[in-house]
C-alpha cells in the first residue's frame, strides 16, 4: 500500500490519534510492536496558531516513530491553513485532516465530525489544505452525520477529487459517537467503488486479529486503523501481523510480561511530561493492562489514585509478584469476548 510516494507496505496497520493517549510514551510502545503508520494527538487549529504550549508540544516527532502523520482539526479555514504551515515545519510525512471527532465541545462548533454537518465547508477546507501543503494530505471522518445522513460514498469521491492521497473512515455516524456496532459495509462500498483509487483505510471495532482478517478479506480496504483497542495492548499490532502473516494466534502477554511493558511506557511517560502529568495520563493504560485480573480491585484503586512514582513502580512489582504467569485470557476467554 502507498499514500503518495509512502510504500507502508502489504496490509499495514495504523495507529489511531487520539487525545491524551497517542502520546510519545505510547507511540513508543505501539512501535515497538509493530505498528506501521502512527499520529500525534490530535492538535486543535486555534491552539496552535495562538502557540498554545499544548498544542504546539504534539508536533514533537522522534525518528524511531516514522513514517508519523500529523492531525490537525479546527471549524474556520483560515486557521486550519496556518496551522497546516506550521505543521508541515515539524516534518512529518502525512498532515491528516480530522473530520470525525464525534465529542461534543469539537464538534457542535463545527469541528471534527461537525464538518459532516456542513460538507461545503469540508469540501472548502480540503481544497484549501492541500493546496497550502507540500506533503500529503489525508483525512479521517465518519460514515455520516446521523443514519438519515449516512454521506460517505459521495464525501468519498468529493475529497479524492480535491486531492486527498488517503481516506480512513470510522464505521459510525457522529451520532453514535463510539455506542453500537461498526457498520463497515459502506467502508467496503467506498473501497469497491470503481471511481475510488486512492487507499481506504478501515477503523472501527477491530479489536482482535480475527476482526482484522476480516476487515482486509471481507471488505478488501488497504490498511486497518485501531484505536480504543490498543490501550493498555500495544502488543495487539504484534498479534495482528503474526495472524495475518501465519494464521496462528499467539497467546496473550503474562502479566509479568504486561508489568515490564506498563514500567517502560510509565518511565517514558515521566520524560516526555512535566509534574503530575505523565501519571494521570498513564491511569487509562494501567486500568487496561491489567484488566481481568480476579481480586484486584484494591490494588487497582491504588494504582489509580497515587501521585507517588516510587509508590507506582512498586505497586507494579507487586502485580508481578501476585500474578507472575498468570494468563487472563485462560480465565475469561480473551480473544472470545473481544
Amino acid at each position: 500500500m502507498r499514500i503518495a510516494d509512502l510504500d507502508l507496505g502489504n496490509q499495514p496497520v495504523f495507529l489511531a490519534p487520539m487525545e491524551d493517549i497517542t502520546d510519545p510514551s505510547f507511540r513508543y510502545l505501539c512501535k515497538k510492536f509493530g505498528a506501521d503508520m502512527m499520529y500525534t494527538e490530535f492538535i486543535s487549529s486555534d491552539g496552535l496558531i495562538r502557540d498554545g504550549a499544548k498544542s504546539v508540544k504534539k508536533l514533537d516527532i522522534f525518528d524511531y516513530e516514522r513514517p508519523m502523520g500529523i492531525q490537525l482539526y479546527g471549524h474556520i479555514v483560515e486557521s486550519m491553513v496556518e496551522a497546516t504551515h506550521r505543521a508541515v515545519e515539524a516534518a512529518p510525512e502525512i498532515i491528516d485532516i480530522n473530520y470525525g471527532c464525534p465529542v461534543r465541545k469539537i464538534a457542535n462548533r463545527g469541528a471534527g465530525a461537525g464538518m459532516l454537518a456542513n460538507i461545503p465547508l469540508m469540501m472548502e477546507m480540503t481544497r484549501a489544505i492541500v493546496d497550502a501543503s507540500p506533503l500529503p494530505v489525508t483525512v479521517k471522518t465518519r460514515l455520516g452525520w446521523d443514519e438519515q445522513h449516512k454521506v460517505i460514498v459521495e464525501v468519498a469521491e468529493q475529497l479524492q477529487d480535491l486531492g486527498i492521497t488517503a481516506l480512513t473512515i470510522h464505521g459510525r455516524t457522529r451520532a453514535q459517537m463510539y455506542k453500537g456496532t461498526a457498520d463497515w459495509t459502506l467502508i467496503g462500498e467506498v473501497k469497491k467503488n470503481p471511481r475510488i483509487h486512492i487507499p481506504i483505510i478501515g477503523n472501527g471495532d477491530i479489536a482482535n486479529p480475527m476482526t482484522a482478517k476480516e476487515a482486509f478479506d471481507r471488505f478488501g480496504v488497504d490498511a486497518i486503523m485501531i484505536g480504543r483497542a490498543a490501550v493498555g495492548k500495544p502488543w495487539l499490532f504484534k498479534h495482528i501481523k503474526h495472524y495475518l502473516l501465519t494464521g496462528e494466534l499467539l497467546p496473550e502477554p503474562t502479566v509479568g510480561e504486561k508489568v515490564d511493558m506498563a514500567r517502560l511506557q510509565f518511565k517514558k511517560s515521566l520524560e516526555f511530561k512535566e509534574g503530575p502529568v505523565g501519571i494521570y495520563e498513564m491511569r487509562r493504560h494501567f486500568s487496561n493492562y491489567f484488566k481481568g485480573l480476579p481480586h484486584f480491585k484494591e490494588m487497582r484503586l491504588k494504582l489509580l489514585t497515587t501521585l507517588d512514582v516510587d509508590e507506582i513502580f512498586m505497586l507494579l512489582e507487586q502485580i508481578r509478584e501476585q500474578y507472575g504467569e498468570f494468563r487472563p485470557e485462560i480465565a475469561d476467554g480473551f480473544w472470545d469476548k473481544s
